[in-house]
C-alpha cells in the first residue's frame, strides 16, 4: 500500500521502526482501559507486537491497522484500518489516537480515507466498528 494522505494527515503501514510509537500508544491508560492490556513492557515487546499482529494481517488480508501522522511535521498520533477478527464475519474499522490528539477531527478525517481505501483497494462493501457506545448501549439493555 502506498501511503494514504488527507488534507491533514498521512496513513501508511506500521513497521518495526515505529516501535517506539506503537509501545508509547499501548502503554497509555487509555488504550489499556478502552482496548485492553497487551502486555507490551519494552521495545521489543513492541516489535513483536508488531509482527505478529499488524505485518500478519498485511500478509494474510492486504490490510490491518495503519499508521496515522501529521502530513506537516509527520508526527505520529495514532493508528487507523481494517481489522479481520476470527468472531466478526465483517472487516471491522478500528483506530486509537494518543489523548493529545483526541477531538481535533483526525479520527474521522483518517476513518474516511481507509474506508475510501477498503472499498478502492479490497472492495469492501461492508464494515462494521465496535465502539465505547454500542458497548455502554448493550450493556445497559
Amino acid at each position: 500500500m502506498n501511503a494514504l494522505e488527507t488534507d491533514r494527515l498521512t496513513i501508511r503501514r506500521v513497521t518495526t521502526n515505529d516501535a517506539e510509537f506503537i509501545f508509547r500508544l499501548v502503554d497509555d491508560p487509555s488504550w489499556i482501559q478502552y482496548i485492553g492490556d497487551r502486555n507490551i513492557q519494552t521495545l521489543d515487546d513492541a516489535k513483536s507486537y508488531i509482527e505478529k499482529s499488524f505485518l500478519k494481517m498485511y500478509s494474510q488480508y492486504g490490510f490491518g491497522l495503519f499508521l496515522v501522522a501529521l502530513k506537516d511535521s509527520q508526527a505520529s498520533i495514532g493508528i487507523c484500518g481494517l481489522i479481520k477478527r476470527d468472531q466478526l464475519e465483517d472487516v471491522d474499522l478500528g483506530f486509537a489516537f494518543l489523548p493529545e490528539y483526541w477531538g481535533k477531527g483526525y479520527a474521522m478525517e483518517s476513518a474516511r480515507a481507509v474506508m475510501d481505501y477498503g472499498k478502492d483497494h479490497h472492495e469492501l462493501s461492508r464494515l462494521v466498528a465496535i465502539t465505547l457506545w454500542e458497548i455502554k448501549r448493550r450493556l445497559a439493555s
